[in-house]
């Protein structure tokens, strides 16, 4: 069953999938909304692709995707799924709120695995009710406790990646800074290389970056950068019909050797193979 709610005088568009083997339908005709995915595998483990990297699904596991990813499924009908978009919730705008900015989207890792025990998968079936009910009614409120229940899911999943992911208790300033240097990257990877050029936008120095990710990650501030452009260049290489170097061009690559010997560094294979090879997967 799908469940939908769409504003009339916005694009605000959040849906609940509920076990739906065609689930796969549903995400290619909702693309261009641009939603975030809150997914939820109700059975026994499977897999996730999630850009054609697998992911193992442990029973009660949740997965975190951003509109970034192409993902597909082993078993669609084990899955339930919360979808929305910036109109409907901002996770930028009501950062203070829940806290998820560059986190738990945008965060490390990404895509983000969560591991709900039993009392958090009671929670979420209690919540996916009571969503559910509220599908079904129809007055001035409904938006209103649409986006209630969305945060309440969204501060669960928080906590939840807080104490799973984290190498150490965070202090507020710090993980913040995190968090910004993420949703930068996100927004910058394609223009901006290096760790100096984030230390700039934040006011920060490099050092201090290379300190606080240290402390809370397993990855270097030059690795996420390196790795979101990397990621870009595979889902261009393989969803996409543009020369190689134009690939490069649009990463901020200025000649089309630099681009390939980054590639090959950073994925084992050269541009050429590793479009090869996703033709043949397909």
């Amino acid at each position: 069953m799908i469940y939908r709610y769409k504003e009339s005088n916005t694009s605000a568009h959040l849906s609940l999938s509920v076990k739906r083997a065609d689930w796969p339908e549903q995400v290619q005709q909702e693309s261009e909304l641009n939603l975030l995915s809150i997914v939820w595998n109700t059975g026994p483990k499977q897999t996730a692709w999630v850009d054609e990297v697998p992911f193992t699904l442990e029973s009660g596991d949740c997965i975190l995707l951003i509109y970034e990813h192409r993902f597909r499924f082993e078993r669609n009908e084990d899955l339930v799924a919360w979808r929305f978009n910036r109109d409907f919730y901002c996770i930028i705008d009501h950062d203070e709120e829940v806290s998820c900015v560059g986190f738990i989207f945008y965060g490390m890792p990404s895509p983000m695995l969560l591991k709900l025990d039993e009392a958090h998968q009671h929670k979420f079936n209690l919540l996916s009710q009571v969503f559910i009910d509220e599908f079904g009614n129809h007055d001035n409120l409904q938006g209103e406790m649409m986006r209630m229940l969305l945060k309440r899911l969204i501060v669960i999943l928080t906590r939840l990646a807080k104490v799973q992911h984290l190498k150490t208790k965070p202090h507020g300033d710090e993980l913040d800074t995190i968090r910004q240097f993420n949703l930068l990257v996100e927004q910058h990877f394609a223009t901006k290389h290096q760790v100096q050029d984030y230390a700039e936008l934040l006011f920060k120095s490099p050092k201090t970056l290379s300190n606080l990710f240290g402390k809370y990650s397993d990855k270097t501030p030059l690795q996420v950068i390196r790795e979101r452009m990397a990621l870009e260049a595979k889902r261009l290489l393989r969803y996409s019909d543009k020369p190689i170097s134009e690939i490069g061009y649009d990463l901020g690559f200025s000649e089309s050797a630099h681009f390939s010997r980054f590639f090959k560094k950073m994925s084992g294979y050269s541009a050429s193979k590793f479009r090869a090879l996703g033709k043949m997967g397909n």
